[in-house]
């Protein structure tokens, strides 16, 4: 039985980082909403409770019922979490005289705390509330204060229950991830047992087992997470895998032979299918974001009910959906931040049952799980791209004319990356591509006067979009080279007919998105 921890989500924008940071323990570990607390409780060694936006005196604040879970496993309150565990018991949290955020150093007060073994004197932690723990219930003390905040970190009197007002997940939190360490391993009991060869070994059981000898139908993006899952399915039922690759006609320039090519090369079997024209027709006048999503992930699954006709007996569908996806797509506080198109279900008429091999990876975990099958580098280390692709670059209404204009312009952008060597932080010389988690180019629904020649132009504008992260779940934009910049504009505007202007985004997330869509 898999050892797993709990994550209740109460909204906040970092429970995913709290989820990220515990795989990189190698403890396996689950998000799933406050109020959805598992009744199968095998293999679960701890919870932890997230933050949220709500305080909790709000009338609206999420609250649960901690009966089912106090005395049955080591619970973690965070920033939320922790005043919901002083609220409860018996504590007070009244709103600070200003809102808390930013850096603080932690002054423990019990340096024999498990929950704080070996965090040092004066430890850098991140603060983010606008109310403070005044008050412990009778049966808490705390163990750690900073110089505005008292009960920076308590726990309760004889149980293992452990709330800290700080954020351990972020990186300004210089040793959260020691603490996290010393929750899940010393005080949990994970045996550390979550590697890409373990979940190898495991998910080609699993697959052999739910899947038998029923035929499967998977869905080819070019992009790493539904590349990996066509080799792992692969590895499991062979033959009995049909994958399709849908050309919607939004696909970066040549994508769609240079990605057949490399399917050819893992040995799996495809079925390209060109259905621009249908996309294009369908996406006719539409400006909003979410209805271009939607319109696609519609015309996605009808292409495949269509092709899924002309494969006998085929039972399942499977998707490449990651974890982010499913729980960016979760509405605990009633606000979606986007939608996935692979993401949510299908119509019943698809008449095919659902199979999400990497539905509990992030991304990065899904790029060692291609390492460890032995997938070619360049599929593995291909930034993210959109299942909707350059429909959500273009900002607005889609046109075939647009679509090009950007293909052109993102290929000149891409290409620059992989050809503009540097120098990574240990010394060796790597493509710029490398030291960037995801980029790209959007189609700004502007236009601007320029000069070419002796002529005056009035054109398109394009954004370069680059930002580094560990797993898109945060993401700061990227420090490109000036003269990496500067030519990869000239180039632009001297190359694609319609652009005269080159933007750069320095957006980071939050409070922006990655995609502008």
């Amino acid at each position: 039985m898999q050892q797993k921890i709990i994550i209740l989500d109460f909204g906040s924008q970092t429970t995913q980082l709290i989820g990220r940071r515990l795989r990189e323990l190698d403890t396996f570990c689950e998000v799933i909403p406050y109020n959805k607390f598992p009744k199968d409780t095998r293999g679960v060694i701890g919870v932890i409770l997230s933050g949220s936006p709500f305080s909790v005196n709000d009338p609206q604040a999420f609250k649960l019922d901690l009966s089912s879970i106090r005395g049955r496993f080591p619970i973690l309150g965070i920033c939320y979490g922790a005043q919901f565990l002083a609220s409860q018991f018996g504590g007070k949290v009244e709103s600070a005289d200003c809102r808390e955020y930013g850096r603080a150093n932690l002054q423990l007060a019990e340096k024999d705390n498990p929950l704080l073994k070996d965090i040092s004197k004066d430890s850098q932690v991140w603060m983010s509330h606008g109310d403070t723990i005044t008050a412990l219930p009778d049966n808490f003390y705390h163990i750690a204060s900073t110089d505005k905040v008292v009960n920076a970190a308590f726990q309760a009197k004889d149980e293992q229950i452990w709330g800290v007002q700080f954020h351990p997940e972020v990186a300004h939190t210089l040793e959260g991830k020691q603490l996290l360490r010393n929750f899940a391993v010393d005080i949990c009991g994970s045996k550390q047992d979550w590697s890409p060869a373990s979940f190898i070994e495991s998910t080609v059981a699993q697959l052999k087992s739910q899947l038998g000898n029923d035929k499967v139908i998977l869905g080819l993006s070019g992009g790493v997470d539904s590349s990996v899952c066509a080799t792992l399915l692969n590895k499991a039922i062979g033959k009995n895998l049909t994958c399709i690759f849908v050309d919607h006609g939004m696909l970066r320039k040549n994508e769609y032979a240079n990605v057949l090519k490399d399917y050819e090369g893992l040995g799996l079997n495809v079925l390209g299918v060109n259905a621009g024209e249908k996309f294009f027709n369908d996406l006719a006048g539409v400006t909003d974001p979410e209805k271009k999503r939607k319109i696609i992930g519609k015309g996605f699954i009808d292409v495949f009910e269509e092709e899924a006709r002309k494969i006998t007996d085929a039972k399942w569908l499977a998707q490449g959906t990651i974890y982010p996806d499913r729980i960016e797509s979760l509405n605990i506080t009633g606000k979606t931040i986007k939608s996935h198109h692979n993401v949510g279900g299908l119509p019943e008429e698809l008449n095919l049952q659902l199979c999400e091999p990497l539905e509990w990876l992030f991304k990065d975990e899904v790029r060692r799980v291609g390492y460890e099958l032995g997938m070619p580098e360049h599929l593995i280390k291909r930034h993210p791209f959109p299942g909707p692709g350059l429909a959500v670059r273009i900002l607005g209404d889609i046109t075939p004319e647009k679509v090009s204009i950007l293909q052109e312009a993102d290929d000149i952008y891409i290409k620059g990356l992989h050809d503009w060597r540097v120098k990574d932080d240990n010394g060796n010389e790597v493509e710029l591509y490398d030291l960037v988690w995801q980029a790209g180019t959007i189609l700004l629904p502007i236009k601007s006067v320029g000069v070419m020649g002796d002529e005056r132009t009035y054109e398109q504008a394009v954004a370069l979009r680059a930002v580094t992260s560990s797993d898109a779940m945060t993401a700061d934009w990227a420090r490109l080279p000036y003269e990496f910049m500067a030519k990869v504009s000239n180039d632009i505007i001297r190359k694609v007919k319609g652009v005269n202007r080159v933007c750069y985004d320095i957006s980071s997330k939050p409070p922006s998105t990655i995609e502008w869509e």
